[in-house]
Protein backbone atom coordinates (compact mmCIF):
# COMPACT_ATOMS: atom_id res chain seq x y z
CA UNK A 1 0.00 0.00 0.00
CA UNK A 2 1.14 3.54 -0.73
CA UNK A 3 0.26 5.71 2.28
CA UNK A 4 0.69 9.45 2.83
CA UNK A 5 1.04 10.72 6.41
CA UNK A 6 0.67 14.29 7.62
CA UNK A 7 2.25 14.90 11.01
CA UNK A 8 4.68 12.17 10.05
CA UNK A 9 7.51 13.71 12.09
CA UNK A 10 5.49 13.69 15.31
CA UNK A 11 5.34 11.03 18.01
CA UNK A 12 2.57 8.92 16.46
CA UNK A 13 3.54 9.68 12.88
CA UNK A 14 7.11 8.42 13.32
CA UNK A 15 5.93 5.21 14.98
CA UNK A 16 3.35 4.58 12.25
CA UNK A 17 5.89 5.36 9.51
CA UNK A 18 8.37 2.85 10.94
CA UNK A 19 5.69 0.17 11.28
CA UNK A 20 4.46 0.55 7.72
CA UNK A 21 7.93 0.64 6.17
CA UNK A 22 8.99 -2.43 8.17
CA UNK A 23 6.20 -4.37 6.46
CA UNK A 24 7.13 -3.19 2.99
CA UNK A 25 4.62 -0.39 2.46
CA UNK A 26 5.57 2.84 0.67
CA UNK A 27 5.15 5.92 2.85
CA UNK A 28 5.12 9.60 1.88
CA UNK A 29 5.49 12.16 4.66
CA UNK A 30 3.62 15.42 4.05
CA UNK A 31 5.37 18.22 5.93
CA UNK A 32 5.88 21.97 6.02
CA UNK A 33 9.59 21.20 5.90
CA UNK A 34 11.09 21.42 2.43
CA UNK A 35 13.84 18.91 3.03
CA UNK A 36 14.44 16.14 0.52
CA UNK A 37 12.10 13.18 0.73
CA UNK A 38 9.10 15.08 2.12
CA UNK A 39 6.01 16.20 0.25
CA UNK A 40 5.66 19.92 0.94
CA UNK A 41 2.48 21.58 2.15
CA UNK A 42 1.49 24.79 3.87
CA UNK A 43 -2.09 24.56 5.19
CA UNK A 44 -2.21 28.23 6.19
CA UNK A 45 -1.59 29.19 2.56
CA UNK A 46 -3.60 26.35 1.07
CA UNK A 47 -0.49 24.95 -0.66
CA UNK A 48 0.31 21.28 -1.25
CA UNK A 49 2.39 19.39 -3.84
CA UNK A 50 -0.51 17.51 -5.39
CA UNK A 51 1.59 15.93 -8.14
CA UNK A 52 3.81 14.20 -5.59
CA UNK A 53 0.77 12.41 -4.16
CA UNK A 54 -0.25 10.67 -7.39
CA UNK A 55 -0.88 6.99 -6.77
CA UNK A 56 -1.43 7.11 -3.02
CA UNK A 57 -4.04 4.68 -1.76
CA UNK A 58 -4.60 6.09 1.73
CA UNK A 59 -3.95 9.16 3.86
CA UNK A 60 -3.41 9.28 7.61
CA UNK A 61 -3.86 12.88 8.75
CA UNK A 62 -2.15 13.41 12.13
CA UNK A 63 -1.17 17.07 11.79
CA UNK A 64 -2.05 19.61 14.47
CA UNK A 65 -0.34 22.05 16.80
CA UNK A 66 0.30 20.73 20.30
CA UNK A 67 -2.27 21.78 22.92
CA UNK A 68 0.28 21.47 25.75
CA UNK A 69 0.90 25.14 26.51
CA UNK A 70 -0.97 28.06 28.00
CA UNK A 71 -3.77 29.03 25.63
CA UNK A 72 -3.37 32.61 24.54
CA UNK A 73 -5.63 33.90 21.78
CA UNK A 74 -2.80 33.30 19.30
CA UNK A 75 -2.21 29.73 20.49
CA UNK A 76 -5.93 28.90 20.31
CA UNK A 77 -6.09 30.21 16.77
CA UNK A 78 -3.07 28.07 15.82
CA UNK A 79 -4.58 24.98 17.46
CA UNK A 80 -7.80 25.40 15.49
CA UNK A 81 -6.31 26.40 12.15
CA UNK A 82 -3.60 23.73 12.14
CA UNK A 83 -6.32 21.10 12.42
CA UNK A 84 -9.20 22.54 10.43
CA UNK A 85 -7.30 24.17 7.56
CA UNK A 86 -4.93 21.22 7.24
CA UNK A 87 -7.79 18.72 7.13
CA UNK A 88 -9.75 20.78 4.61
CA UNK A 89 -6.66 20.95 2.41
CA UNK A 90 -5.86 17.25 2.54
CA UNK A 91 -9.50 16.20 2.06
CA UNK A 92 -9.93 18.52 -0.90
CA UNK A 93 -6.66 17.37 -2.44
CA UNK A 94 -7.69 13.71 -2.19
CA UNK A 95 -10.77 14.41 -4.30
CA UNK A 96 -8.58 15.69 -7.14
CA UNK A 97 -6.21 12.71 -7.29
CA UNK A 98 -6.62 10.03 -9.93
CA UNK A 99 -7.08 7.31 -9.01
CA UNK A 100 -8.88 8.58 -5.91
CA UNK A 101 -7.43 7.25 -2.63
CA UNK A 102 -9.74 4.84 -0.88
CA UNK A 103 -9.46 5.92 2.74
CA UNK A 104 -8.73 8.89 4.98
CA UNK A 105 -7.85 8.17 8.61
CA UNK A 106 -8.28 11.57 10.23
CA UNK A 107 -6.96 12.22 13.72
CA UNK A 108 -9.45 13.63 16.17
CA UNK A 109 -9.49 13.60 19.97
CA UNK A 110 -11.59 12.53 22.94
CA UNK A 111 -11.87 16.25 23.67
CA UNK A 112 -14.92 15.90 21.41
CA UNK A 113 -16.79 14.70 24.51
CA UNK A 114 -15.95 17.77 26.61
CA UNK A 115 -14.17 17.80 29.96
CA UNK A 116 -16.33 16.36 32.76
CA UNK A 117 -18.58 13.43 31.90
CA UNK A 118 -19.31 10.75 34.53
CA UNK A 119 -20.93 8.06 32.37
CA UNK A 120 -19.27 5.78 29.83
CA UNK A 121 -18.67 7.50 26.50
CA UNK A 122 -18.94 5.66 23.19
CA UNK A 123 -18.85 6.91 19.63
CA UNK A 124 -22.59 7.66 19.61
CA UNK A 125 -22.34 9.84 22.74
CA UNK A 126 -23.23 13.51 22.32
CA UNK A 127 -20.45 16.10 21.99
CA UNK A 128 -19.42 18.11 25.02
CA UNK A 129 -18.73 21.76 25.63
CA UNK A 130 -15.53 23.81 25.67
CA UNK A 131 -12.80 25.00 23.35
CA UNK A 132 -11.44 21.55 22.48
CA UNK A 133 -14.93 20.15 21.92
CA UNK A 134 -15.66 22.97 19.48
CA UNK A 135 -12.33 22.53 17.69
CA UNK A 136 -12.80 18.78 17.42
CA UNK A 137 -16.27 19.09 15.90
CA UNK A 138 -14.89 21.50 13.29
CA UNK A 139 -11.88 19.22 12.75
CA UNK A 140 -14.10 16.24 11.97
CA UNK A 141 -16.41 18.32 9.77
CA UNK A 142 -13.41 19.45 7.72
CA UNK A 143 -13.23 16.02 6.02
CA UNK A 144 -16.57 16.62 4.26
CA UNK A 145 -15.10 17.02 0.78
CA UNK A 146 -13.58 13.54 0.96
CA UNK A 147 -16.76 11.99 2.30
CA UNK A 148 -18.83 13.66 -0.42
CA UNK A 149 -16.97 11.76 -3.16
CA UNK A 150 -17.17 8.42 -1.35
CA UNK A 151 -13.74 8.25 0.28
CA UNK A 152 -14.06 6.10 3.39
CA UNK A 153 -13.32 8.44 6.27
CA UNK A 154 -12.51 7.50 9.86
CA UNK A 155 -12.42 10.05 12.69
CA UNK A 156 -9.92 8.63 15.17
CA UNK A 157 -10.78 10.10 18.58
CA UNK A 158 -7.44 9.63 20.32
CA UNK A 159 -7.00 9.55 24.10
CA UNK A 160 -3.80 10.15 26.09
CA UNK A 161 -1.05 8.41 24.12
CA UNK A 162 1.47 6.63 26.33
CA UNK A 163 5.04 6.39 25.03
CA UNK A 164 8.44 6.58 26.66
CA UNK A 165 9.63 8.55 23.62
CA UNK A 166 7.40 11.59 24.05
CA UNK A 167 4.06 12.93 25.15
CA UNK A 168 2.66 12.98 28.69
CA UNK A 169 4.35 9.80 29.95
CA UNK A 170 7.84 10.84 28.84
CA UNK A 171 7.44 14.17 30.67
CA UNK A 172 6.45 12.37 33.88
CA UNK A 173 9.36 9.94 33.98
CA UNK A 174 11.99 12.27 35.45
CA UNK A 175 9.94 13.58 38.40
CA UNK A 176 8.60 10.10 39.16
CA UNK A 177 12.07 8.57 39.03
CA UNK A 178 13.20 11.26 41.47
CA UNK A 179 10.36 10.35 43.82
CA UNK A 180 8.58 13.65 43.09
CA UNK A 181 5.52 12.23 41.36
CA UNK A 182 2.01 12.27 42.70
CA UNK A 183 -1.66 12.61 41.83
CA UNK A 184 -3.17 15.63 40.13
CA UNK A 185 -5.73 17.37 42.31
CA UNK A 186 -7.80 14.79 44.19
CA UNK A 187 -6.79 12.05 41.74
CA UNK A 188 -10.39 11.17 40.90
CA UNK A 189 -10.32 12.34 37.27
CA UNK A 190 -10.74 9.48 34.83
CA UNK A 191 -7.97 9.11 32.27
CA UNK A 192 -8.69 7.47 28.91
CA UNK A 193 -5.34 6.34 27.56
CA UNK A 194 -3.80 4.13 24.86
CA UNK A 195 -0.34 2.62 24.45
CA UNK A 196 1.37 3.90 21.32
CA UNK A 197 1.86 0.35 20.03
CA UNK A 198 -1.89 -0.23 20.16
CA UNK A 199 -2.59 3.12 18.52
CA UNK A 200 -0.33 2.27 15.60
CA UNK A 201 -1.87 -1.19 15.36
CA UNK A 202 -5.37 0.32 15.40
CA UNK A 203 -4.53 2.76 12.61
CA UNK A 204 -3.20 -0.09 10.50
CA UNK A 205 -6.30 -2.17 11.30
CA UNK A 206 -8.51 0.71 10.13
CA UNK A 207 -6.50 1.18 6.95
CA UNK A 208 -7.25 -2.42 6.01
CA UNK A 209 -10.81 -2.78 7.33
CA UNK A 210 -13.14 -1.38 4.69
CA UNK A 211 -16.24 -1.90 6.85
CA UNK A 212 -15.27 0.73 9.43
CA UNK A 213 -15.94 4.44 8.94
CA UNK A 214 -16.98 7.43 11.00
CA UNK A 215 -15.87 8.03 14.60
CA UNK A 216 -13.68 5.43 16.33
CA UNK A 217 -12.46 5.90 19.90
CA UNK A 218 -8.73 5.22 20.13
CA UNK A 219 -8.55 4.44 23.83
CA UNK A 220 -7.70 1.32 25.83
CA UNK A 221 -10.72 -0.64 27.12
CA UNK A 222 -9.75 -0.03 30.77
CA UNK A 223 -9.67 3.70 31.68
CA UNK A 224 -8.18 4.54 35.08
CA UNK A 225 -8.39 7.36 37.58
CA UNK A 226 -5.44 9.70 37.90
CA UNK A 227 -4.71 8.19 41.31
CA UNK A 228 -4.63 4.69 39.80
CA UNK A 229 -2.35 5.89 37.01
CA UNK A 230 -0.02 7.55 39.52
CA UNK A 231 0.24 4.42 41.67
CA UNK A 232 0.79 2.14 38.68
CA UNK A 233 3.57 4.32 37.26
CA UNK A 234 5.27 4.66 40.64
CA UNK A 235 5.06 0.90 41.25
CA UNK A 236 6.50 0.04 37.83
CA UNK A 237 9.38 2.48 38.44
CA UNK A 238 9.83 1.26 42.02
CA UNK A 239 9.48 4.76 43.44
CA UNK A 240 7.08 6.49 45.86
CA UNK A 241 4.47 8.91 44.56
CA UNK A 242 3.41 11.22 47.34
CA UNK A 243 3.90 14.74 45.94
CA UNK A 244 0.51 15.97 44.64
CA UNK A 245 0.02 18.61 41.96
CA UNK A 246 -2.70 20.91 43.37
CA UNK A 247 -5.52 21.72 40.97
CA UNK A 248 -5.43 25.41 41.88
CA UNK A 249 -1.74 25.61 41.06
CA UNK A 250 -2.29 23.99 37.67
CA UNK A 251 -5.14 26.38 36.87
CA UNK A 252 -2.96 29.32 37.88
CA UNK A 253 -0.08 28.13 35.72
CA UNK A 254 -1.96 26.94 32.64
CA UNK A 255 -5.43 28.51 32.83
CA UNK A 256 -8.02 27.12 30.44
CA UNK A 257 -5.65 24.46 29.13
CA UNK A 258 -5.38 22.87 32.59
CA UNK A 259 -9.16 22.69 32.98
CA UNK A 260 -9.71 21.05 29.60
CA UNK A 261 -6.76 18.64 29.60
CA UNK A 262 -4.89 18.09 32.88
CA UNK A 263 -8.04 18.23 35.01
CA UNK A 264 -10.56 16.74 32.60
CA UNK A 265 -12.35 13.48 33.43
CA UNK A 266 -13.62 11.33 30.57
CA UNK A 267 -14.33 7.60 30.61
CA UNK A 268 -14.10 6.80 26.88
CA UNK A 269 -14.53 3.23 25.65
CA UNK A 270 -13.38 1.79 22.28
CA UNK A 271 -16.70 0.21 21.37
CA UNK A 272 -16.46 0.40 17.57
CA UNK A 273 -12.88 -0.86 17.43
CA UNK A 274 -13.71 -3.89 19.53
CA UNK A 275 -16.95 -4.60 17.65
CA UNK A 276 -14.96 -4.53 14.39
CA UNK A 277 -12.63 -7.20 15.78
CA UNK A 278 -9.63 -5.18 16.93
CA UNK A 279 -7.74 -6.75 19.84
CA UNK A 280 -5.68 -4.58 22.17
CA UNK A 281 -2.25 -5.97 22.97
CA UNK A 282 -2.01 -3.75 26.06
CA UNK A 283 -5.54 -3.34 27.46
CA UNK A 284 -4.51 -2.79 31.10
CA UNK A 285 -2.34 0.05 32.36
CA UNK A 286 0.24 -1.88 34.35
CA UNK A 287 0.94 -4.21 31.46
CA UNK A 288 1.27 -1.27 29.11
CA UNK A 289 3.66 0.60 31.41
CA UNK A 290 5.83 -2.47 31.98
CA UNK A 291 6.12 -2.91 28.23
CA UNK A 292 6.78 0.76 27.46
CA UNK A 293 9.35 1.19 30.22
CA UNK A 294 11.13 -2.15 29.90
Amino acid sequence: MKVAITGGTGLVGKALHASLVADGHEVLVISRSQQDGYVHWDPARGEIDTAALTGIEAVVNLAGRSVASRWTSKVKREIRESRVLGTQLIAGTMTKLRPTPGVLINASAIGFYGTQRKHDLIEESTPGNGFLADVTRDWEAATQAAEDVGIRTVHLRIGVVLSAEGGALEKLLTPFRLGLGGPVGDGRMVMSWIAIDDLVALIRFLLDNAAVYGPVNATAPEPVTNAEFTKALADVLGRPAVVPAPALALKAAFGEMAKETLLSSLRVLPRRAEEAGFSFQYPDLRGALKHLLS
